[in-house]
């Protein structure tokens, strides 16, 4: 399991993330089933995390195991 801190990472990266899709998009309009973005995107950087060396690992605070339970995760899962 993640520890709480880990999840707060994640959660302010997903975050900021987001803020800076929405602002490099602010421009054009809105997309139908963002929600489906957001799926799209948590899948994606879940799978991503399977692929940081140790090194940056520890920079995001994660461990191995810690990082491969996050990918795993169902895409629909937060």
């Amino acid at each position: 399991m993640m520890n709480g801190l880990s999840d707060v990472r994640l959660t302010l990266h997903a975050r900021e993330l987001e803020r800076e899709q929405r602002d490099s998009v602010s421009l054009a309009p809105p997309l139908p089933g963002n929600r489906w973005d957001r799926f799209w995107m948590r899948l994606h950087t879940r799978r991503a995390l399977l692929e940081l060396d140790a090194r940056l690992l520890r920079d995001v605070g994660l461990t191995r195991e810690q990082a491969q339970e996050e990918a795993l995760k169902p895409f629909w899962k937060l």
